[in-house]
């Protein structure tokens, strides 16, 4: 009884590893994938401009009086209060917060524009 079972384990077996090569051989790589490194993530937000979060910074800390040149025209006066990835809040006779997508330019008050 011992030996027909071994056989039949053993057939059982040879028989797998056969269609295991089979399969082996029919195998297609997948087509070539855009290759990405794993430490960028990737996600649709521009890079970070590490001289403009110093320069935002700057004025900050010096409360320096700026002048904000919009898209439209339209002029802004003030200090920077904070600002994040997408927009500024400036501190003049009121307080606003515009989106960095809507400034053209943007100078120190008592530089000419």
């Amino acid at each position: 009884m011992r030996i027909e079972a071994a056989l039949f384990r053993a057939n059982k077996r040879a028989s797998g590893s056969r269609a295991t090569t089979q399969a082996r051989a029919s195998y297609q790589p997948p087509a070539v994938a855009p290759f990405h490194l794993s430490s960028y993530a990737q996600s649709t937000e521009p890079p970070l401009r590490h001289a403009e979060l110093f320069y935002l910074q700057k004025q900050i800390q010096t409360q320096t009086p700026m002048v904000l040149i919009l898209e439209g025209g339209e002029v802004i006066e003030g200090c920077i209060e904070w600002y994040d990835q997408n927009a500024l809040k400036v501190r003049g006779n009121t307080r606003t917060l515009v989106y960095k997508s809507a400034i053209k330019y943007m100078y120190k008050l008592g530089d000419v524009g």
